[in-house]
């Protein structure tokens, strides 16, 4: 058995066979799996629980950097390298945010790929030579200043409106109109919150958005629908 067991995540075939064939014919690395996005990784990952994913930053779906922050909370020992046509600062950053140790260019050389791989088995940040190596220290520096928010930046623009408002307990239907969209998409970004979040309902948002202080509980905590058995209105927290 080779050393290296890969996952290969991008929803082009082509690429993905080109690839394959190229990291398998290395004496220390093999294609164990393959998917064709998000959703389809996280589940390969957990079956086949590889050492190292190769992703595309964009999928449709869950896009690379989503995937990367799951697959980092369901399966921390899985290091990512993130294939990407972008070579902006912002896009680089946000994928180091995300838990990849490393960031290739697709314009690269296959060469940088394998380097790329070989350095996140070891534990090791790459960036490839196109890419200022300043961007992973300025990561890091600003790392230490960054509140521990984790899921929350998972989020999209608009389930972080929809998130506060099922914490203060509306239903479906007057978010609806709150925001003037259908129950139907508030109940696809409800189930999508709960996911990226790591929680199983809607009590367990009111439990992220308390420990993470998310949203100032003094102004709503006494309209919540959740009751104790003392019959006051705050939230159990275990």
């Amino acid at each position: 058995m080779k050393g290296i067991r890969i996952l290969l995540v991008d929803d082009h075939p082509i690429f993905r066979e080109g690839l394959k064939g190229i990291l398998n014919g290395q004496p220390d690395m093999e294609v164990v799996g393959e998917a064709s996005d998000g959703y389809g990784a996280l589940k390969e990952i957990n079956q086949l629980r590889p050492n190292v994913a190769v992703i595309d930053i964009a999928m449709p779906g869950l896009n690379g950097l989503e995937t990367t922050s799951l697959i980092k909370r369901s399966q921390p020992d899985v290091e990512v390298i993130i294939l990407s046509m972008h070579q902006k600062d912002t896009f680089i950053h946000e994928a180091f945010k995300a838990g990849a140790l490393g960031y290739v260019l697709k314009a690269s050389s296959s060469v940088e790929v394998l380097n790329a791989i070989r350095a996140a088995h070891k534990g090791e940040y790459f960036l490839g030579p196109n890419i200022a190596a300043s961007v992973i220290t300025e990561y890091l520096k600003s790392k230490k200043d960054e509140p521990d928010v984790k899921g929350y930046d998972l989020l999209t623009e608009r389930e972080q409106e929809v998130f506060p408002l099922i914490v203060e307990g509306l239903s479906n239907k007057q978010i609806a109109d709150i925001l003037c969209i259908s129950v139907k998409t508030v109940e696809k970004h409800k189930t999508s919150i709960i996911r990226k979040l790591g929680v199983n309902d809607v009590v367990g948002l009111v439990k992220y958005a308390i420990m993470h202080e998310i949203i100032d509980t003094e102004i709503w905590v006494k309209d919540l629908p959740f009751k104790k058995s003392n019959g006051s209105t705050f939230p159990m927290i275990k």
